[in-house]
């Protein structure tokens, strides 16, 4: 049975906390599919092939530009003991826009019997690097907007941040909105990082207004992500190297 897609036209903001602060918000346009099964969506919305808005596998589990869509969140799943029974995967993604596509954090939402008992945050950075963080409470319980995760930072994302410190992790999903924060705490400097937006059907009028008002999708991203980082480096941040990135891909 195919599902309906979703469209979640969103506001990404950053808060960076320490000696230099900075802020920044945009408007973002994510989408939620199943990540499995066929999908129910416009013209305008494609599953692995061009498109207006698209969304791609090889984009998305496992190396970029190299994943196995699903299966290896699955795999991910089964390696830390959680039974596949019952499981039902989506995916929370910014769309490729006329075939471009960067995602700087994609979501594989897993739920079993409505509920929702784990994450996966699939971290890219423009340096070519990605890494994973698996989201659960003890034995699977149902997380709620109370839950707060807990993982330490393994990913060089940031030259202006260093791969230390331990990120909190928060999600409200509601059937009305999503809602997600991620702290980043490095002693007295860290980052706080929101997506939020509200869930609505996906229509061929939504991916039209969504490119006029946010033009050139992801490729819009990779150029603010570069404006933002001058910015930090106007105001005296200091500049890291990329160090090596981890040997594991999930944390």
């Amino acid at each position: 049975m195919s599902r309906a897609a979703q469209h979640i036209a969103g506001v990404t903001t950053h808060t960076r906390r320490g000696d230099i602060r900075h802020r920044f918000s945009y408007g973002v346009d994510y989408v939620l599919i199943d990540a499995e099964g066929p999908v129910a969506a416009p013209r305008l919305f494609s599953r692995n092939r061009f498109n207006l808005a698209s969304v791609h596998d090889v984009d998305h589990g496992g190396p970029m530009k190299a994943g196995r869509g699903a299966s290896w969140a699955r795999a991910v799943l089964a390696g830390h003991g959680l039974e596949p029974e019952g499981l039902r995967l989506q995916l929370l993604t910014q769309p490729r826009f006329l075939g471009y596509g960067f995602n700087p954090v994609s979501f594989w939402l897993v739920h079993r019997d409505d509920a929702l008992i784990a994450v996966i945050a699939e971290v890219s950075t423009p340096f070519g690097d990605r890494h994973s963080y698996l989201c659960h409470q003890p034995d699977f319980a149902p997380i709620t907007k109370e839950t707060r995760i807990s993982a330490p930072k393994s990913l060089h994302v940031s030259p202006f941040q260093e791969v230390k410190g331990r990120y909190e992790f928060r999600f409200d999903l509601s059937a009305e909105r999503i809602d997600i924060r991620i702290l980043f705490r490095n002693g007295e400097e860290g980052v706080v990082a929101t997506l939020t937006g509200a869930r609505a059907p996906m229509t061929n009028t939504s991916l039209l207004r969504g490119s006029l008002r946010r033009p050139l999708g992801a490729l819009r991203t990779s150029i603010l992500i570069y404006w933002q980082a001058l910015r930090l480096k106007l105001k005296g941040a200091r500049y890291r190297n990329r160090p090596t990135p981890p040997n594991t891909e999930v944390t």
